[in-house]
């Protein structure tokens, strides 16, 4: 198979999954989920994910540092605007080199254990990168306020093409569109098709074979006298230039940085989202990110007022008891309905959403074909 040639399977899941990302607005709108910062995450936190998916759900290696590659992509984009160009284009390139050069130190160190140690080290390298950013090199960073924009940076190639911003603080613009509201979030819509992309090609490339099989059995590898950490190695900064750009991008729809992104929660958001959606599948980790984005940003705004409105038809003894009782799944308690979610994917779903997906398409399957006749498989096949 050539280097740009798909599979018609290939093809298809690729044209709907661009359909489907580019109607999202649309899609999206019944569920309260259509306007754009929210979709903007939603692209984002996939790009994120994805990356994440090609270290974890390839390799096994579970890494719980990747918001310090987060982090330093979105400082590295802000400190592009400030010294270069409010052109988003220049900061996305200078976040995935840097991320990805951070990435391959931390992953020389890392990788030279494996389980828990490596998943220990990693969490280890994030919480010291999130507190230099914190403290130590606040000269770079800024500190707790967070890196922002200022009139009086250089701005050196803007300067030198004559755009002048005058007293307005800028927003990053491509050619002239600013990277804000709908416009915004099809700029980070094509850059997640791109990512998406880039990810099918290593699932289905002999790479990702060899990824599959460090996960599959590391140790026989070892005995075959193959060397399997280069190639954990590469897995590891693919998935901290993914970081990275997800980083960058962030700051292109919002022009500031903060340690904040570089927490140890953070890491463990995308963690999340790859089970949950289903790791080790291409759909999952978007999927998963978007669960847990529409979560965090529309559970957490019901507050009381809301919710009695909602049980309005309600005399009011019940009204009261229902409201309340609900809030204990929303507003400010959202992580015990996200917590409960993630239980009942773990338990029923080990797969993530991508596995339930799954054993639906098989059910319609067996309807369509009018039973198996008791000679039909019944271990799932791997979702996408």
């Amino acid at each position: 198979m050539g280097i740009l040639k798909f599979t018609r399977n290939d093809l298809i899941l690729l044209v709907c999954f661009s359909a489907a990302i580019f109607a999202a607005p649309i899609i999206l709108q019944p569920i309260g989920a259509g306007y754009p910062d929210l979709l903007q995450k939603f692209a984002i936190f996939g790009i994120f994910a994805l990356g994440f998916n090609i270290l974890f759900g390839l390799t096994g290696y579970l890494s719980f540092g990747h918001a310090a590659f987060l982090g330093v992509g979105s400082y590295t984009a802000v400190w592009t605007f400030k010294l270069v160009s409010m052109n988003p284009l220049p900061a996305l390139f200078l976040a995935v080199l840097v991320g990805g050069l951070f990435s391959a130190i931390i992953g020389f160190i890392c990788l030279r254990r494996t389980g828990i140690y490596f998943s220990i080290l990693t969490l280890a390298f994030a919480q010291m990168s999130y507190n230099l950013a914190y403290s130590v090199l606040t000269p770079i960073t800024n500190g707790e306020t967070g890196l922002q924009l200022a009139q009086s940076d250089p701005r050196i190639l803007d300067v030198a093409l004559g755009r002048d911003y005058g007293a307005v603080l800028p927003s990053s613009d491509l050619f002239g569109i600013e990277m804000n509201g709908y416009p915004g979030f099809y700029f980070c819509a094509v850059i997640l098709i791109i990512c998406f992309t880039i990810t099918m090609r290593i699932f289905r490339s002999p790479f990702g074979m060899m990824l599959r099989a460090v996960k599959s059995n590391q140790n026989r590898m070892n005995y075959t006298g193959l060397n399997t950490r280069p190639y954990a190695h590469a897995a590891f900064i693919i998935s901290g230039m993914f970081a990275g750009l997800a980083g960058g991008l962030l700051a292109v729809t919002d022009p500031l940085a903060g340690a904040e992104r570089m927490q140890w929660t953070a890491s463990g958001e995308v963690v999340l989202m790859t089970i949950l959606g289903g790791a080790g599948t291409l759909l999952g980790p978007v999927i998963g990110a978007g669960v847990i984005k529409y979560f965090e940003n529309i559970f957490s705004a019901f507050n009381e007022g809301i919710l009695m409105n909602v049980y309005s038809f309600l005399p009011d003894s019940l009204q009261h008891v229902m409201a309340t009782i609900t809030g204990l799944f929303v507003g400010e308690g959202w992580h015990l309905t996200l917590g409960a979610l993630f239980m009942v994917i773990v338990i029923f779903l080990p797969g993530g959403l991508m596995e339930g997906v799954n054993r639906i398409t098989n059910l319609f399957k067996k309807t369509e074909d009018g039973g198996d006749g008791g000679k039909a498989d019944t271990k799932p096949a791997p979702a996408e």
